[in-house]
């Protein structure tokens, strides 16, 4: 789609890993798939609109949902996010806040801006702000989506890990 800081991010990357990790062999997406990019250009919810009718015109057997995080702080209540790192490291999870895309040769690019270490440890722990004001909305994600029926490995966690960002490629 050529845009700006374009990412495939969150709920996508994070069950493909757990499922992975749980020995499920690889299947469609089940929910939405989560493009996030970073415009300070292209700020309207109308642009995104444009690019989930582009992708599905491409694949309509999945469910874009195409966001600018450059707006998002808004519906969030949070302070403007200066980068997609940014917008990401206020997601809800640190294992959720993930995001893939592909670089030239076709090689990954891997941005986590809270590190890999839960996502790969199958740990479900909220992020910092997720840890205090706003742990009501973290638990009732945790319960709500069943994630621990779902994945029976994972293990929930509260204690705040050491940051240990990462971007590799």
């Amino acid at each position: 789609m050529d845009l700006p800081d374009c990412w495939v991010a969150a709920g996508f990357v994070r069950n493909a890993v757990w499922e992975h990790l749980h020995g499920r062999p690889a299947s469609p997406p089940e929910g939405d798939v989560d493009v996030v990019w970073f415009s300070r250009d292209r700020t309207g919810v109308e642009a995104d609109r444009t690019l989930e009718s582009a992708l599905r015109t491409l694949d309509p057997t999945i469910d874009w949902s195409v966001k600018n995080q450059v707006r998002m702080h808004v519906r969030n209540a949070d302070p403007p996010y200066i980068s997609i790192e940014d917008a990401m490291a206020h997601w809800p999870e640190t294992a959720t806040a993930v995001g893939v895309r592909l670089t030239g040769g076709d090689a990954l690019r891997i941005a986590a801006p809270l590190g890999l270490d839960d996502l790969f440890a199958l740990v479900v722990r909220p992020t910092p702000r997720f840890m205090g004001e706003k742990h009501a909305v973290f638990m009732e994600r945790v319960h709500g989506k069943g994630w621990l029926r779902t994945w029976p490995r994972l293990r929930l966690a509260t204690e705040e890990p050491p940051p240990s960002p990462v971007t590799f490629g």
